[in-house]
C-alpha cells in the first residue's frame, strides 16, 4: 500500500506523515487489496479538513474530515474510511448464490 500526503495551505510535518502511515496500516486488516491512498490537508477556518482517495481492486474510497486538530481530523478520516471498507466488503461478499428449495 502506498500513501502520498499533500497539502493545501499547509505543509504536513514529518510527524503527521508518520502518524497518517500508522493509521492507514489499520485499514490493512479489514481489506488488503488496498492500492494506494491519497491524503490532502488543508487548513481552514474551522482547523483542519483531511481527505482522503483509496483505491483498492474493484473500487475508490473517498472521504472527508473536519476538526480543530490535524490529529483529530485523521483520526475522523480513518474512522470513516473503515466504515466505508467494512461496507463494501460485506457488498462484494454477499453477492454468493443462494439455493433455492
Amino acid at each position: 500500500m502506498q500513501i502520498s500526503l499533500s497539502g493545501h495551505h499547509t505543509h504536513p510535518s514529518k510527524r503527521l506523515k508518520e502518524y497518517v502511515e500508522k493509521r492507514f496500516a489499520k485499514l490493512e486488516r479489514h481489506f488488503d487489496h488496498i492500492s494506494n491512498i491519497h491524503v490532502i490537508f488543508s487548513q481552514v477556518k474551522q482547523g483542519y479538513r483531511a481527505e482522503a482517495t483509496l483505491h483498492a481492486s474493484g473500487t475508490e474510497i473517498f472521504a472527508d474530515a473536519q476538526a480543530p486538530e490535524p490529529y483529530a481530523a485523521v483520526d475522523a478520516l480513518t474512522a470513516k474510511l473503515d466504515r466505508q471498507i467494512v461496507k463494501y466488503k460485506e457488498k462484494i461478499s454477499s453477492h454468493r448464490v443462494h439455493s433455492a428449495f
